[in-house]
């Protein structure tokens, strides 16, 4: 389907202000989130969005009866064909909400699961966004799901192919779990094969983490000069890419971009994406990307901090922080920042997009990455040429003696070289 030819859905954005809920996200960045999220898909209109102060939640309908005939009226004014509601949504809730707008209905859940079929690219990216959905749309009433079939992302939620109401058979779901899994499988091995091949590489792991948004394709794009998708959008990268750069000592890593992470991600979502997330445990270093001008930078950063605690990143882990977007701060904050950020070694402020404190950066990757070297003697066969050779590429030989039988060589190297030429 050309671009130009996709349906437009006219959408309107809802946040239930939960007078209860201590949910860090205040109303007014919270919805901005919210419209943000729904900006990120390129067939929705949104005309409105609204923050909704709602002193309990209703079991049935989510919100009262009068806040909902006078949601109906201005739905019904303003021609609104799809509701998204920033928070959780029950079964229940969604048909009878659905059935007093007459509209179509998305919670959060269901809207980022858009917005990650709409983006994923990888085959990897692809399955595990159709499992999440089908995991998501088991416990509901299920829009058809011929999205699985089709080439474009989306999965029909806002408009399109597979719109019809059907009430799926959780068997044939079930069976359509059990495929994807083995595909997915499949597609694992085959990454897991990658992992270990770089792992032979003598060349450190710098992964980009951060919330969405908060500038880690920008970035990624100015210190590798590779071309990932980067936009001022929720979401802009789902899978991770990898490039070698070379930093000004000379120094070689491999730098990988991973999906950003948000607040209230969706269950479904964190499980199907464990296996790309967990690029973020191989890495030599985590650098974690903070958009330092976002007025809830500090709930940002808790939220990532949380998801890599799930992913299994001890606090012990080799981590700096990156705080970017300085060139939109006014001059006294910006004159704050950088005086903060130079009074901790970890934290380095900088702008991806004029370039500012980036050599900085660079610079002291190298001193984040060096590990106490330990010195040992190994001896190898005449048929191990290719650990032999991996010893001399990674430049970590100090001496080798040729015996009866092969090499005696000495060795200078770290833990992490120890281990990469174990894989062998």
């Amino acid at each position: 389907m050309l671009e130009h030819d996709r349906r437009v859905t006219r959408a309107w954005v809802l946040h239930p202000d939960l007078k209860s809920d201590f949910d860090r996200r205040a109303a007014g960045p919270a919805l901005e989130e919210a419209v943000a999220l729904a900006a990120a898909l390129p067939d929705l209109d949104v005309l409105g969005a609204d923050s909704v102060r709602l002193p309990k939640i209703h079991p049935g309908m989510l919100f009262g009866k009068g806040k909902i005939q006078e949601l109906k009226e201005k739905f019904t004014q303003a021609e609104v064909e799809l509701v998204l509601i920033d928070g959780p949504v029950t079964p229940v809730q969604q048909r009878n909400l659905e059935k007093a707008w007459d509209v179509k209905l998305l919670d959060r859940t269901g809207l980022i699961l858009e917005i990650f079929s709409d983006r994923a690219r990888t085959s990897e990216g692809v399955l595990q966004v159709e499992m999440a959905a089908l995991s998501y749309q088991r416990t509901r009433l299920v829009r058809a799901w011929t999205h699985l079939e089709r080439q474009r992302g989306g999965l029909g939620f806002v408009g399109g192919p597979g719109e019809t109401q059907i009430e799926a058979d959780r068997r044939a779901i079930d069976d359509q779990l059990n495929r994807l899994r083995r595909q997915l499988a499949k597609v694992v091995k085959t990454r897991e094969l990658h992992r270990a091949s770089r792992a032979k590489v003598p060349f450190p792991v710098v992964a980009l983490v951060g919330y969405t948004n908060a500038g880690k394709s920008t970035l990624f794009n100015r210190l590798t000069g590779a071309d990932v998708f980067a936009k001022d959008m929720l979401f802009a990268t789902l899978d991770p890419t990898m490039r070698k750069i070379v930093l000004p000592a000379g120094d070689e890593i491999i730098m990988s971009d991973t999906v950003g992470f948000i607040s209230n991600l969706p269950t479904e979502l964190v499980a199907a994406f464990r296996a790309t997330l967990e690029e973020v445990l191989d890495a030599d270093l985590i650098v974690h990307v903070r958009d330092i001008s976002h007025p809830q930078s500090e709930e940002q950063a808790a939220d990532v901090m949380t998801i890599l605690h799930s992913l299994g990143v001890t606090d012990d882990a080799p981590l700096i922080e990156v705080w970017n977007k300085i060139d939109l701060l006014d001059a006294d904050t910006r004159d704050a920042i950088l005086t903060q950020a130079a009074r901790n070694a970890n934290i380095f402020a900088v702008s991806a997009i004029t370039g500012e404190g980036l050599n900085e950066l660079l610079s002291t990757i190298p001193d984040k990455l060096s590990d106490p070297k330990t010195e040992e003697t190994l001896t190898l066969g005449f048929s191990d040429g290719r650990k032999r050779a991996w010893l001399f590429d990674a430049g970590i030989v100090t001496d080798e003696t040729q015996t009866e039988t092969g090499y005696r060589i000495t060795v200078l190297w770290t833990a992490l070289q120890k281990a990469r030429f174990g894989l062998f």
